[in-house]
């Protein structure tokens, strides 16, 4: 069986090719923005409609009238970018017709377009584009040249497309292959089912635990004095620009801890156990802000919204989004199968005799049955529910 993976290194570029990596995202941008308002100006003065094929058309003239700017770039990565804007677009339709908040398509200021694409390889880059070099390995993108890439892991499978990123200060080329081959794991014959939560990341339904490092927290102090000392700086100035940088590094820092540790706990999980059973975790609506609440005479109620608002930020830095999708990448690549259950009302049902009340959950951590007298820590408890639920779901497709 083989699979499609990306594989992220850290680029080792010049001063000059700094340079020109920033040009190039600069190009890219201003290109989106512009294809932007022409979509939305066209519609708003005339009604009509454009579509991907008649602004890649255009891309031929606005070369061939800014050779030194939009020209020097590769074709292709620039029908990326459009393609880009027409999958926001066709999103935005998607989210409209089912009802949703749609949010329509904004133009992208500097930190919000980090991404360039070239959609295949040999085609404007060229990945390992110095094969015979016997120390390093270079990826060659049309108009910055061959940039040194600090490739920590061997590439496998087909790369497909080549993607260049900036984060702060650091620059990553981010590789989609194709035909990667899977690596199944030996069966166990175990399964498990995993309870997620803020004082322990994971709970298994075996009864142990995975910490939850909490790397935002940890490094809470040391954002705050640097956002103290941002706040300082005067706006346009250097000094700004080097206080902007700080804050965007430890911010950084704190995501690449919580990515490996993530990778860590998955990987843990799909070697030991043949089936994972998780709950289906809507993190986005878990962390939304409290909805006010009026009193009816122009003022509000209380609506706990700072402890809400902590609570959203302990998810956050619990990453359990992230853990979930890494989990589901492993478990895909390693043979493992992985079930996700509603996790209503796991969390007060009694594993023991199921009798569901809110009192069962005495505190965070201890779970009493009001019925039965059952004692277990509360998140194994839950994490016994979930496991239940997974093999009945499981059982329930098998019969149909």
């Amino acid at each position: 069986m083989a699979v499609r993976r990306s594989f992220k290194f850290l680029l080792r570029p010049t001063r000059k090719q700094v340079v020109a990596l920033t040009a190039c995202l600069a190009d890219h941008q201003q290109l989106y923005n512009a294809a932007l308002e022409h979509r939305r100006t066209a519609y708003r003065k005339a009604g009509v409609t454009v579509r991907y094929g008649e602004q890649s058309a255009e891309l031929k003239h606005i070369r061939a009238d800014d050779p030194g700017g939009q020209g020097r770039w590769s074709f292709s990565s620039q029908q990326a970018t459009l393609r880009r804007l027409d999958k926001a677009f066709g999103a935005f339709f998607a989210r409209v017709k089912a009802g949703l908040v749609p949010g329509f398509p904004r133009f992208k200021g500097r930190g919000r377009f980090d991404t360039v694409e070239w959609p295949k390889d040999g085609d404007g880059c060229r990945w390992d584009s110095q094969p015979g070099h016997p120390a390093a390995t270079y990826v060659r993108l049309q108009g910055i040249g061959q940039v040194r890439v600090h490739q920590h892991r061997r590439v496998l499978g087909t790369v497909k497309t080549i993607s260049v990123k900036r984060e702060g200060r650091r620059w990553y080329v981010i590789l989609s292959c194709d035909d990667v081959p899977a690596q199944p794991l030996p069966a166990t014959g175990v399964a498990v089912g995993i309870d997620m939560g803020v004082a322990w990341l994971v709970t298994t339904s075996d009864g142990e635990h995975v910490a939850n490092q909490r790397h935002l927290a940890t490094c809470a102090d040391r954002l705050a004095a640097a956002q103290r000392e941002l706040s300082r700086k005067e706006r346009g100035s250097h000094r700004r620009r080097k206080a902007v940088a700080r804050v965007a590094a430890l911010h950084a820092k704190v995501r690449r801890q919580r990515l490996d540790g993530a990778h860590k706990a998955a990987l843990a999980l799909v070697r030991a156990y043949d089936v994972i059973v998780h709950e289906a975790l809507q993190v986005a609506t878990m962390t939304r802000r409290a909805a006010p609440k009026p009193d009816g005479e122009g003022g509000w109620l209380p609506n706990g919204a700072a402890a809400k608002s902590g609570l959203n930020k302990s998810i956050l830095d619990a990453g359990w989004g992230v853990f979930l999708t890494i989990l589901s990448h492993k478990a895909e690549s390693a043979g493992r199968e992985l079930i996700a259950v509603n996790p209503a009302n796991t969390s007060r049902t009694c594993a023991h005799c199921r009798h569901c009340a809110a009192e069962n959950r005495v505190t965070q951590a201890e779970f009493r049955c009001t019925a039965c007298g059952h004692t277990v820590h509360a998140d194994v408890n839950a994490a016994i529910n979930i496991f239940r639920a997974g093999l009945a779901l499981r059982d329930a497709a098998e019969a149909a």
